[in-house]
């Protein structure tokens, strides 16, 4: 037997065990056939229905030039005369996004793709070229909601991403590096992927085909052509596709842009409670088999979790007949709730399970902590804290305390430093997290006045 042949033969092979693969898929038609007259197998029929759907986003923006932080110091600029003179750059990015309700325009992208876009324009599969308005936006999750006018758009169906098995094949749909609306496959790798660090709230579909930059933003389609995805991320050394990539599950995705579409926002909920990962040794020491689950460790005082009867020590092991497997998923499941919905938790205590219920409840940011970036775009970077009473401060200085600055960050770039102590804002005296978000809502400039040592100065950020 000649090499040739033997290369044929093992080819026919893989093309009838590939052809009875995508049999099994349900294919509605193959009109390719080869030169005996064999159907092949091809996506093309697919993704004729679906590649319309899926846009490719340019933004513009400009963003400030960090110079020496010294020059930045506003305590210096008065001593020595010297005007403020911030520097600027226009930037540009190119991304993908998903028309997802062809009546009004609807498109799901990532926050990463439009963040800081000053304008966004919205190319479709034929050429014709839109601005877009931003409805909303969530760094947490990495969503945002852009909408564009224009006639005749087609949708995406949209799967139900709970469905979804490892080995399922899946389509990635995009416009990666700038080239143009580009199309790969492959198979679901892994499912809800969490504690990976990209994102606040994680709950990632894990794929093989390829995403690359640019393809942030776009579709993850099964072979029926419904929406499972949205592609947000790779894991790369070096900035290359190697296989792994991630998507934001579509029923995930679409909670938060309701949301954002009703709101303007994501309003989380708030258990009330902490919790850390079960291990073998927490097991051993509460003496029970080890199972995956989320410990819990405490409890707010007239928290949702404290009126539903939860305790530290309890299990949590199921929220809503879904499994929870670490505290990650706890988190993630509360956090996607809706505020006043229920939600019914099974739990184990002392070796036996409990069902319990609880009313999610708003996050409450009157104590504790919160990122500068979910008040305002030019606080970003920061993270602020309540003056505790059991602080020196207590008592002769009322108002929020800026406890970090991340280096090169807008706040750092607008002159904030770690220490200063917001007092006022908006010519509103605050006293707290919650009266400073009342302050500043709704206005894209920001007038602060903050204590710095000994001293006090205003700072105007627009």
């Amino acid at each position: 037997m000649n090499k040739g042949f033997t290369r044929n033969f093992a080819m026919r092979i893989i093309s009838f065990v590939f052809i009875g693969i995508l049999s099994s898929a349900t294919f509605a038609s193959l009109p390719a056939i080869d030169s005996q007259g064999t159907p092949l197998p091809s996506l093309a029929p697919m993704l004729k229905r679906v590649t319309p759907a899926v846009v490719n986003i340019a933004t513009s923006g400009t963003v400030r030039i960090q110079g020496n932080p010294l020059f930045n110091d506003p305590f210096f600029q008065h001593f020595f005369e010297m005007p403020s003179q911030p520097r600027e750059r226009k930037t540009q990015s190119l991304g993908s996004g998903v028309i997802v309700d062809a009546k009004n325009g609807y498109i799901i992208t990532n926050n990463h793709v439009i963040d800081k876009a000053d304008v966004i324009k919205v190319t479709l599969r034929n050429g014709d070229t839109y601005e877009a308005k931003l409805i909303g936006t969530d760094p947490d999750s990495d969503v945002a909601i852009i909408q564009i006018k224009a006639n005749d758009l087609i949708a995406i169906p949209l799967a139900d991403s709970e469905n979804l098995d490892v080995g399922d094949f899946a389509v990635a749909i995009g416009n990666p590096f700038g080239l143009g609306q580009t199309v790969t496959s492959g198979i679901i790798s892994a499912i809800e992927r969490s504690g990976l660090g990209i994102e606040g709230y994680e709950n990632f579909i894990q794929t093989d085909a390829s995403i690359n930059p640019g393809n942030s933003g776009g579709a993850l389609v099964n072979l029926r052509g419904e929406l499972i995805g949205i592609n947000t991320a790779i894991f790369s050394k070096s900035g290359g596709n190697i296989g792994i990539g991630f998507a934001i599950p579509i029923n995930m995705a679409h909670d938060i842009m309701q949301q954002l579409i009703e709101h303007g926002e994501v309003k989380r909920g708030r258990l009330g409670a902490q919790a850390q990962d079960l291990t073998p040794e927490l097991a051993q020491a509460f003496n029970i088999p080890f199972r995956r689950g989320a410990v819990i460790s405490h409890i707010d005082k007239d928290s949702p979790a404290d009126r539903a009867g939860l305790k530290p020590g309890d299990i949590v092991i199921e929220i809503n007949d879904k499994a929870v497997r670490n505290a990650d998923m706890l988190r993630n499941s509360m956090g996607l709730l809706r505020i006043g919905q229920t939600v019914v938790m099974k739990v184990l205590r002392d070796n036996k399970v409990v069902s319990l219920k609880a009313i999610v409840a708003e996050q409450d940011n009157s104590k504790g902590s919160i990122a500068g970036k979910n008040l305002h775009n030019h606080l970003s970077g920061t993270e602020l804290q309540n003056i505790q009473p059991d602080s020196k401060l207590f008592g002769r200085i009322e108002g929020v305390i800026i406890s970090s600055v991340e280096p090169g960050s807008p706040a750092a770039q607008t002159g904030l430093r770690q220490g200063d102590i917001i007092t006022s804002a908006n010519r509103k005296n605050i006293k707290s997290i919650k009266e400073l978000q009342a302050a500043i809502t709704n206005n894209k400039s920001l007038l602060i006045n903050i204590r710095r040592g000994n001293g006090s100065l205003f700072l105007f950020l627009q």
